[in-house]
């Protein structure tokens, strides 16, 4: 998840149009896309546990030399809010996508991740007061629809409930931990608050990995595909959404969010071979137009 400052939220028209930005919105939307592909095939022989401690261990040192260069305003009172940011956002998300990857198609995690921007909104009206509009609630209850359809549905046979219920609790709990950066770490570099919240939650995830680690080999393009998810998903993708979110600003950048399930689903089927389904195709359908409903009427807010 991700903050701006207030002078990157209205960024200047020309920077607006600037021919980078549907590059690397693009660009973006293929990484966050495959990486439920990478969790596909790496989640089976890692676990849960030890795949998501690679992740983060792996995303945390690729932004570490951000943090460190930043270190003087991350005194020591703040390390125990940033840690539970990282658990919430980071931590108990990346392991309940790993799971359902273990138990369902890629394009299940990948469909309801874009259900994070609702639960954003959600928990903004619930506990801090934010307006939310018609237009929003009605939204609200599409997606969730759209959640119900994806979890009644099968795959290769296999139901998906509980991947879906997986992915849209992993999603929630973004939406809770975009409400607390917002409130608790808007005053912090962007990058350098990244290593720091994923550094604590490997810190704080390691004994359970430790317990879990694989005993059986693991392939070598599952540790190819671990290496990825956190390298390039984690700690490259980071620091390319933070440089959008300063030149486009945060509503904007947001419209990666109907990137990640097309291109996730895209990629399982041509790739792995995963069906897609007319349930799939139909929540998607659900989730991603109710989150376009949900962005516009933002946008239309008076601020």
């Amino acid at each position: 998840m991700s903050h701006a400052s207030p002078s990157a939220a209205c960024p200047p028209t020309d920077t607006a149009r600037d021919w980078r930005t549907p590059i690397e919105l693009a660009v973006l939307g293929v990484i966050w896309g495959s990486s439920f592909l990478f969790m596909r095939v790496a989640a089976p022989h890692f676990g849960a546990y030890a795949l998501v401690e690679l992740r983060l261990c792996l995303g945390a040192l690729v932004l570490l030399p951000f943090l460190w260069r930043d270190r003087a305003q991350f005194p020591a009172r703040r390390w125990p809010v940033l840690a539970g940011i990282g658990v919430l956002n980071s931590a108990l998300p990346f392991l309940l996508f790993a799971w359902g990857a273990q138990h369902a198609p890629a394009a299940i995690g990948a469909i309801t991740n874009a259900m994070t921007v609702l639960f954003t909104a959600l928990i903004a009206f619930l506990f801090f007061g934010e307006r939310i509009g018609a237009r929003r609630a009605v939204a609200l209850l599409v997606g969730f629809i759209g959640v119900l359809v994806l979890a009644t549905g099968k795959a290769g046979g296999l139901s998906v409930g509980p991947a879906a219920l997986a992915g849209a609790t992993a999603s929630l709990l973004y939406g809770i931990g975009y409400n607390l950066v917002k409130r608790h770490m808007a005053d912090l570099p962007p990058a350098s608050s990244a290593a720091a919240t994923l550094g604590c939650a490997a810190l704080l995830l390691s004994p359970l990995a430790v317990t879990h680690w694989p005993t059986a080999p693991v392939p070598g393009v599952a540790w190819a595909c671990a290496g990825a998810l956190g390298i390039v998903c984690t700690g490259l993708a980071y620091r390319v959404y933070y440089r959008l979110i300063q030149r486009i600003g945060p509503a904007r950048a947001a419209t990666v969010t109907y990137l990640i399930p097309v291109f996730g689903a895209l990629l399982a089927w041509a790739i792995l071979g995963e069906p897609l389904t007319w349930t799939m195709l139909l929540a998607a359908v659900l989730i991603l137009g109710s989150v376009a409903v949900s962005q516009r009427a933002a946008a239309r807010r008076p601020r």
